[in-house]
């Protein structure tokens, strides 16, 4: 019986020597409205979900919402936009 083995080593997230480096680290910076944004719409959603929603949780969902398309406009329309990873080939 022949044995499996893998040809390479195991990749685990929780590696000490595993550091962001300075460009994804400058890229997160970069990204911090949006996802400040983003955290802040979920507040809302959670907050609407612990009781009836009412028109102020709808407003607060609805502004949240905004911020969120705001942030992501302004990233876009950044010129450090060209220094993030992605988009078409």
């Amino acid at each position: 019986m022949k044995t499996i083995v893998t040809a390479q080593d195991p990749v685990t997230a929780f590696a000490d020597w595993i550091e962001p480096t300075d460009a994804e680290l400058a890229l997160i910076s970069i990204e911090m409205p949006l996802i400040l944004a983003e955290v802040d719409l979920l507040d809302a959603k959670i907050t609407a979900l612990d009781r009836t929603p009412n028109e102020v949780d709808a407003r607060r969902i609805r502004r949240a919402r905004n911020r969120v398309l705001a942030a992501r406009r302004d990233l876009t329309n950044s010129p450090a936009v060209a220094m993030l990873p992605g988009g078409a080939a």
